[in-house]
């Protein structure tokens, strides 16, 4: 256990109160979970945008994913942020970022100003991961950090669920542009607490050892360095790709126009998985922790949600319970990516693990940026030219093929992830 840990202390130091680090790393995770509803929010707006914007698929799929290109991108450059310039006020700017994109983008009177709003949520949602990884790491001990990981994105998940279910129901009673524009709220009113609350390490810590920019380099080259980094990225960004690119924009758009389901229930059915994900991560997470051991977690996760989605896309006729509880298991498989950012901890320098949770949830998100323009793209070349009040409608045979893409980026993961080499958890 470190300095940074719970229970050492000198004696000269303040004492922090014991629900002290959970109130801060909860403005943490609300910032994620408040992250997340923005990200899931075009899955329920599919039709609407493309008339507003007359688009296509592909379009759409690249004014949902800019989010993710931001947010991905920025997450090697967040992580160093993180080390070098401390969690609160990254969080702050963050959360400020998050809601002016979201209030842009609903009053946007054209795809190009859509597209910035859409850009701007990314880019300040792209603090929220890493910036709270980053309150843990510096607040609890390492023996707590799996679960705390998973916990986060439970938060993350409700998050999600929140731009599904509920989302629709406010479209569909306030319309999306004002709904969006009254969520925007959100970001300022986080943005304060986190100012006023948070602090980026216990009083009790000793003085962070950099605080220039040549450090925080430093550890990025020797994260880059490391195969197991790549590698780790690889199986979390392939875990986490079915829930950005399917729940978080295709699925509803399946569920609606291949098996006949209204906007809410399609939504409802998605968001299983999103539940599935918050109540599996933080039991992946503790679980991890008690065993000391981390792939088997992973790669029955990722089995799990290989097996739960190729019976979900490509069994027809399954009994309605069978089919939602599929979506239920799917999310709680694929939840164990958790886990990769426990070993990312494990293997990496204390001064260097901002860089390393950036390169890792950078590849996370890349998932959901690379798949939900690329589904787009396979769902156009699939079209056959039907259209209903403006919006494209595409054939089951156009749907499979474009999501086996996803299956076979899983499979090839759960592969990679045979080179992994064990850890255990650093007490």
């Amino acid at each position: 256990m470190t300095s940074e840990e719970v229970g050492q202390r000198p004696a000269h130091r303040p004492s922090v109160p014991a629900w002290l680090p959970w109130l801060i790393w909860s403005l943490g995770a609300l910032f994620f979970c408040y992250g997340f509803f923005q990200r899931m929010a075009p899955s329920v707006i599919i039709d609407p945008l493309m008339r507003d914007f007359a688009v296509g698929a592909a379009v759409l799929g690249n004014l949902s994913a800019i989010y993710f290109y931001a947010y991905a991108g920025l997450q090697i450059p967040v992580g160093l942020l993180a080390d070098a310039w401390g969690p609160r006020r990254l969080l702050t700017a963050g959360a400020l970022c998050c809601g002016a994109g979201s209030l842009l983008f609903a009053l946007a009177p054209d795809l190009n100003i859509a597209y910035l709003g859409r850009l701007l949520v990314g880019v300040g949602a792209a603090a929220s991961f890493v910036g709270t990884l980053k309150l843990a790491t510096n607040w609890f001990p390492a023996s707590r950090f799996a679960q705390l990981t998973g916990m986060t994105m439970a938060a993350g998940m409700l998050g999600g669920v929140g731009g599904q279910v509920p989302l629709a129901a406010a479209v569909e009673s306030f319309g999306w542009r004002s709904t969006l524009a009254a969520a925007a709220l959100g970001g300022l009113i986080l943005a304060i607490l986190i100012w006023l609350i948070v602090r980026d390490r216990r009083p009790d810590a000793p003085a962070p050892r950099f605080t220039g920019g040549a450090a925080p380099r430093g550890g990025l080259r020797l994260v880059l360095r490391m195969p197991q980094q790549w590698l780790l990225a690889f199986l979390g960004g392939a875990m986490t790709a079915p829930m950005l690119a399917f729940a978080g924009l295709w699925g509803v758009a399946w569920l609606m126009q291949i098996h006949g389901m209204t906007r809410p229930e399609a939504a409802s059915h998605t968001s299983l998985l999103l539940i599935g994900w918050a109540i599996g991560s933080p039991l992946a997470g503790a679980l991890a922790d008690r065993i000391g051991r981390r792939l088997p977690i992973l790669r029955a996760g990722a089995l799990i949600g290989l097996c739960c989605l190729m019976l979900l896309l490509y069994v027809p006729g399954l009994p309605s319970p069978i089919f939602l509880a599929l979506f239920l298991i799917a999310g709680i498989g694929l939840s164990a990516t958790a886990v990769t950012f426990a070993v990312a901890r494990e293997i990496t320098p204390t001064h260097a693990v901002g860089a390393a949770y950036g390169l890792l949830n950078g590849a996370v998100v890349g998932g959901g940026a690379l798949f939900q323009p690329l589904l787009g793209l396979l769902l156009d070349l699939q079209w056959d030219g039907h259209m209903v009040e403006g919006a494209p409608i595409y054939s089951a045979r156009a749907f499979d093929l474009a999501f086996l893409s996803l299956a076979v980026f899983l499979l090839l993961a759960l592969l990679a992830s045979l080179l992994l080499s064990e850890t255990r958890e650093k007490r």
